[in-house]
């Protein structure tokens, strides 16, 4: 996937400037350990190794799944674009569609977000904690270890295997995680060249539309693994954002919506998280946290 990604960034820059550009391949802890993520600590165990090699000067710049990148801005780096976002929604891969899995139908995802809002949807499942990379957990469908999986949908069609798709979670089913279906390019913010060079492939709505839910995940104070739910469209004149937070068993959540201009896009993100911190929204997710 990561390879996928970073092959179809790099082809866009040659398009657009002519320049080549080649892919330098590094192995972080997040792609070896058989650990769960939230047991890694959610966010950051696939940038930290990609990062040291920007300081190392090993790469000239690094792209990461945006949904992986702590929200707290390291000042050493910056993100010089954001291209347009792909597909944002959360996809089923099975035989059946989600409402026709047979009651105790074992359904596997990586994370705590999808896992609360699936059992609000349909608490008669067993979900199933599960790692490794998309191939791997189809796999576990076709080998007949699990019913389903849950995939973001972008990412399977990134790999060719969007075919597989038995159905798409619209976000009023499962609201995607904060950036999810968006790519971000980082350099280091000192490298005036790159920035200059890179920002050709920036989108800017996409960029303020993931401000904005990744704003609602840091004033929550929430990593990518808790189970916190936000997406944003900005239409070029508005920009919508909803955000919600679930607790862990399904059984409760906090939803809410705003909407403003789109040059205020963390500030709309911050008013959220407070309305809902406002609602419990905190101690849904304290809750998980025990």
């Amino acid at each position: 996937m990561a390879t996928t990604q970073s092959q179809m960034v790099a082809d866009a820059y040659t398009e657009r400037t002519g320049r080549a550009v080649e892919l330098v391949g590094v192995t972080t802890f997040g792609d070896v350990t058989k650990a769960q993520l939230v047991q890694l600590g959610g966010t950051g165990v696939f940038v930290s190794a990609l990062r040291d090699k920007l300081v190392e000067g090993g790469i000239d710049f690094a792209v990461h799944s945006l949904k992986d990148l702590p929200t707290t801005q390291d000042p050493r780096f910056t993100l010089a674009a954001i291209p347009a976002r792909h597909d944002h929604r959360d996809a089923l891969v099975g035989p059946v569609k989600f409402d026709d899995l047979a009651p105790g139908a074992r359904v596997g995802t990586g994370s705590p977000r999808r896992i609360a809002m699936l059992r609000a949807l349909r608490p008669d499942l067993e979900y199933v904690p599960i790692r490794g990379n998309a191939d791997t957990r189809i796999g576990k469908v076709t080998s007949g270890e699990l019913d389903a999986v849950v995939l973001a949908s972008a990412g399977l069609t990134r790999i060719g295997r969007d075919s597989e798709i038995s159905q798409i979670f619209e976000i009023e089913e499962l609201l995607p995680a904060p950036g999810q279906g968006a790519l971000a390019v980082e350099c280091l913010a000192d490298r005036a060249d790159l920035v200059g060079f890179l920002g050709v492939l920036d989108d800017p709505r996409t960029r303020s539309a993931v401000t904005a839910e990744r704003t609602v995940l840091s004033a929550l104070e929430a990593g990518c693994s808790a189970p916190v739910g936000a997406f944003a469209v900005d239409d070029g004149h508005t920009l919508n954002l909803t955000a919600t937070v679930v607790a862990l068993d399904g059984r409760q959540a906090v939803r809410k919506s705003t909407a403003g201009a789109p040059s205020a896009a963390e500030s709309l993100g911050r008013l959220l998280a407070a309305e809902m911190i406002a609602e419990g929204a905190d101690r849904l997710m304290g809750e998980q946290s025990h």
